[in-house]
């Protein structure tokens, strides 16, 4: 069964724009089924996977390049990076957009390659597991605070309890697991687990022992939602620092984990630059971590950890699958005040904190206020360019509806995102 894909308008239109398009993610979120559906019966479809055609792109790609030819879609073009010269001087000749689908999953070997051999001439699509919004087949759009998109989205959707939310977050956003619902989670994870580790990241110079790496895998799992600090993670995973900060770099590249940048402006002094970590796909967090079901994880210790991860990536999601960059910062200081994620957008912050709770209270908005001094830099010895609005906040919490809490913060149900 396919399920429709909230990023489909935006490939089409980048087709439309650039001689290359260059669909990326991690493995098994259906880039390759999504390209398919869109792609028309003259367009040839050829995989990297085949060893015989994999052993042709790189040993003769001038060949390849005439035994498919535009408008083709290679499928894992990772495999044979030799292809992309090939591809930039056919994009040159013709002249015509949407010659070349590519897709890729290792993006630590590739974006190089890419950016290098094909820049100006590609333009690529992040693609992550399904979104809350694909999964119930309902429009998609990028979140924003503002209460009157919020209250129309309110009007189309219907209400997600907190035991409907919690087996969304256990069972993650895999397409195989919502095309199939007899699949389990556990055996889901556990193949794509070994996939991970025997076809992607033993081929790594920097990974040498495969059971190190899950052990290490384990241990950033533990620490979703939290600032990443390396000496931690390196004593925990039984490793260096510096081989926990490369294989977290692996990670990242390969979009399991997101590193949330802290936001920074030089009227606030007192920040601290360490980055905050989310798992993109909290099934495959939950399975890491061995959380039996989804009842259990909502009672357990890490509860608060996976809402904020997964109210975090639908939010990141929301932003990637109308083909743009996620504007996503958090805050945290000194003295330990902490605004789960900020979205920085037209000159203004929006803070926004994400609490497990049904009425978290004012409680939850009282670190907003230390973004203040941004509106007035000139009053802290700053130069007025680091002048920066505070626009609407919002608790995504677990409220019965959207509500406000004062003249510019809202309570927003997880459910509408």
């Amino acid at each position: 069964m396919y399920i429709k894909r909230a990023v489909e308008d935006s490939i089409l239109q980048i087709s439309k724009s650039f001689p290359v398009l260059l669909v990326t993610g991690p493995r098994q979120v259906g880039k390759t089924t999504l390209l398919k559906q869109l792609a028309g019966s003259e367009r040839v479809y050829v995989s990297l996977d085949d060893p015989d055609v994999r052993f042709l792109a790189k040993n003769d790609p001038s060949l390849f390049m005439q035994r498919y030819v535009p408008p083709v879609m290679i499928d894992e073009i990772q495999y044979a990076p030799e292809l992309l010269p090939y591809i930039k001087m056919s994009a040159d000749r013709s002249g015509n957009n949407g010659d070349f689908w590519l897709t890729g999953s290792q993006m630590f070997h590739m974006m190089m390659n890419v950016s290098e051999s094909l820049a100006g001439r590609v333009g690529i699509v992040n693609l992550l597991g399904l979104s809350n919004s694909e999964i119930r087949g309902i429009i998609s759009e990028p979140f924003t605070t503002s209460p009157d998109r919020l209250m129309a989205r309110r009007k189309t959707l219907d209400k997600m309890g907190l035991t409907e939310i919690y087996q969304r977050i256990f069972r993650g956003g895999m397409p195989a697991l919502y095309a199939d619902a007899d699949i389990n989670p556990e055996t889901y994870y556990s193949s794509y687990i070994n996939t991970y580790l025997l076809r992607d990241i033993k081929d790594l110079t920097q990974v040498g022992d495969e059971m190190s790496f899950y052990n290490f895998m384990i241990a950033v799992a533990a620490r979703t939602a939290k600032p990443i600090i390396y000496d931690e993670l390196a004593k925990d995973a039984g490793i260096s620092a510096p081989t926990a900060k490369k294989w977290l770099s692996i990670m990242v590249s390969s979009q399991i984990v997101v590193l949330v940048r802290p936001y920074h402006n030089n009227v606030l002094k007192r920040v601290v630059k360490t980055p905050l970590l989310h798992f993109l796909d909290t099934g495959l967090c939950a399975y890491l971590l061995r959380w039996g079901n989804a009842e259990i994880l909502e009672r357990g210790a890490m509860a608060g950890a996976f809402f904020e991860s997964w109210v975090f990536s639908e939010i990141y999601k929301s932003y990637l699958n109308a083909a743009k960059e996620p504007p996503v910062f958090y805050y945290r200081d000194k003295d330990k005040k902490e605004i789960d994620l900020l979205l920085m957008q037209d000159g203004a912050l929006y803070p926004i904190e994400i609490k497990k709770a049904a009425s978290p209270g004012n409680e939850a908005i009282k670190h907003f206020k230390v973004l203040n001094p941004v509106t007035e830099p000139e009053r802290f010895g700053s130069l007025g360019q680091y002048k920066m609005e505070i626009g609407t906040g919002a608790v995504v919490c677990m409220a019965n509806d959207l509500m406000p809490i004062d003249r510019k913060n809202w309570y927003v149900p997880a459910w509408i995102i």
